[in-house]
């Protein structure tokens, strides 16, 4: 019987249980958002995870839905990124980046200026788009989206680029691997849905054109990072940043295919409407299982003892958590002595210093 304390290996890569550690935008880069001492202390104290997906890392100066998320474009931002990898290597974790670009869900307050980039240029929905911005008095808030641009031919291109140079980045600061965020309502995401992505190059219109961005990423790198150190997070009935995908189901089946071929490492399945009680899971399980037969990590609203039991019936290989790893440093060793689980405050989930980040205590300080 398999359990989530089980190892396994992800390719060559040996995970010392089954409990990921989802990514989590906790907007606490520093100047020029370069990674700072603070997130190292955060990351090691949580490196008892089978394996952690890193916060989102924006790849370029043109992605930015939070401010103060930190980045991984500039030789400082990776410099200080090789701190953070070591520090969780030497404590004995495993640690992958979340390479992001958030495309239209973005302000031209947070890109000096700039207008944000898009598939299309759709704006009709602007007030649904999730951007946050810390204020002077340092309180972190809601702030308004602002109308994108389409991207050129040529910009999709280079956009693809950027992805690879995260990769390249990625790996010279030490990285195990990366995760592609093709989820949650950002670029990616954006290209997925015909809503967002009303192209009528190579890159928008038909299903295999629409998926060609995606594609194009995974294979430049693949170039830079061996395919099974590389991931893909997707989550296809999202409302969050709403990308609006009309058949998801057909988007999704393909997208699975993609992966299947391409020989992803893993596929990271957000039940993103899960974070607000109402799950999709048996429904997304039913899209990618038939086609994609590699590892497959799923997320969203999901509690110890439903994990254990979708380990234990082989729906999924591991399973992420995020919320639960924000209030329990030590949430491994909880769900396998059985302690309690403790909640985190959301009003301290973005910005700010060590309170609601580093302050957590291990359960056995806790309950003395």
């Amino acid at each position: 019987m398999t359990t989530l304390f089980d190892p396994i290996n992800l390719g060559d890569l040996k995970l010392a249980n089954r409990i990921v550690m989802a990514p989590l935008t906790r907007a606490r880069a520093g100047e020029n958002d370069v990674p700072t001492d603070l997130m190292s202390r955060y990351y090691v104290q949580r490196a008892s995870a089978g394996l952690i997906i890193s916060e989102a890392i924006n790849i370029t100066r043109r992605s930015q839905s939070f401010e103060r998320s930190p980045g991984l474009y500039s030789d400082e931002q990776t410099g200080a990124w090789r701190e953070v990898v070591s520090k969780v290597h030497e404590a004995g974790g495993r640690i992958v980046a979340q390479l992001w670009h958030t495309g239209r869900a973005s302000s031209l307050a947070l890109l000096n200026g700039e207008a944000p980039v898009s598939p299309s240029g759709i704006n009709d929905d602007l007030h649904t788009l999730q951007v946050w911005g810390q204020m002077r008095n340092g309180v972190y808030t809601k702030i308004h989206a602002t109308p994108s641009r389409a991207l050129t031919g040529e910009e999709v291109r280079d956009a693809v680029q950027e992805y690879r140079k995260g990769a390249e980045n990625a790996r010279a600061a030490g990285f195990d691997g990366v995760e592609i965020h093709a989820a949650n309502g950002y670029l990616i995401h954006q290209f997925l849905s015909p809503t967002t992505n009303r192209r009528t190059d190579a890159y928008g219109g038909s299903i295999e054109n629409r998926t060609r961005f995606l594609r194009e990423i995974i294979e430049q790198v693949a170039e830079v990072f061996p395919i099974d150190r590389i991931g893909v997070r997707i989550s296809p009935f999202a409302d969050y940043n709403n990308v609006r995908d009309p058949n998801p189901v057909e988007t999704y089946k393909y997208v699975a295919a993609i992966l299947q071929e391409l020989g992803v490492g893993y596929l990271h399945v957000a039940d993103t409407n899960g974070w607000f009680d109402r799950p999709d899971l048996p429904e997304l399980l039913k899209i990618v299982r038939p086609t994609y037969a590699g590892t497959l990590i799923v997320n969203g609203g999901i509690d110890g003892e439903k994990a254990a039991r979708l380990v234990k019936d082989g729906q999924t290989d591991l399973v992420a958590f995020g919320r639960a790893f924000i209030a329990n440093p030590d949430l491994v060793n909880r769900l396998e002595k059985g302690f309690p689980v403790s909640m985190p405050t959301p009003t301290d989930w973005y910005g700010g210093a060590e309170q609601g980040y580093t302050d957590f205590p291990e359960y056995a300080a806790e309950a003395a």
